[in-house]
């Protein structure tokens, strides 16, 4: 079914803040955190499992390489906050309701996995990625939604309206991307996941939002190489 993952990760957003809202305070801390850590886990089992694929370790390097230095440039990372930080004062005073709405949808539309899961979702139509994410934004809507109140809830309209946008793209474009191209995307957006799932689970922060054009980099490099 196509934006099956999309829409299974507004469902769990919406149910985490419902359920955040109304019994997050009954949830213990230490509950919380051992939850995220198994969520961890499996991110880190999903972007490893994508980046074993690759035919071509080379064209995953060079994407990285590239794609970083490209996304330095960009100033990617960067560039995101500082949008988050406008949004943020835009909605100072508004209340609660547009605390938490800004606050959860930058949580869930800014990132690798909702581009790459998207992606996935587009390209194959099984949402691997998109599933462990509905899972990863359920909790971490119940944690926002205990604090930030019931504006989270709404945050799942940007996240089905963003991601749907990309699947439905990726869709389209569906001709151009062979299976080798996907196979190699998916091998550089696998070791971008892992990247999360080591900051997830409290070992290192990379910048990771930087790395992003590496992903796109990759159609390039196998294309002009004619592995494609």
């Amino acid at each position: 079914m196509i934006l099956a993952g999309t829409i299974a990760n507004a469902t769990a957003i919406c149910a985490g803040a419902v359920v955040g809202r109304y019994a997050g305070r009954f949830v213990p801390e230490r509950m919380r955190q051992t939850v995220m850590v198994g969520l961890g886990l499996t991110v880190l089992l999903i972007g490893l499992q994508l980046a074993l694929k690759s035919a071509q370790p080379m064209i995953v390097i060079g994407s990285l390489l590239i794609g970083g230095v490209a996304g330095e440039l960009l100033q990617v990372e960067g560039r995101l906050a500082a949008f988050g930080d406008w949004l943020q004062r835009r909605c100072a005073g508004a209340g609660n309701i547009a605390e938490g709405f800004v606050s959860a949808s930058l949580l869930y539309c800014v990132g690798a996995m909702a581009i790459m899961g998207a992606l996935e979702d587009g390209f194959t139509g099984r949402p691997t990625i998109l599933y462990a994410k509905a899972a990863l934004d359920g909790v971490a809507s119940l944690a926002l939604a205990s604090t930030l109140g019931i504006g989270v809830l709404f945050s799942a309209v940007p996240v089905l309206l963003y991601q749907g946008s990309i699947t439905l793209a990726a869709g389209v474009a569906k001709a151009l991307l062979t299976e080798p191209v996907v196979r190699e995307m998916n091998a550089v957006g696998g070791l971008l996941i892992v990247a999360i799932a080591l900051d997830m689970l409290g070992i290192r922060r990379m910048p990771v939002g930087n790395m992003l054009p590496s992903v796109f980099v990759a159609v390039g490099i196998v294309w002009a190489f004619g592995l494609a």
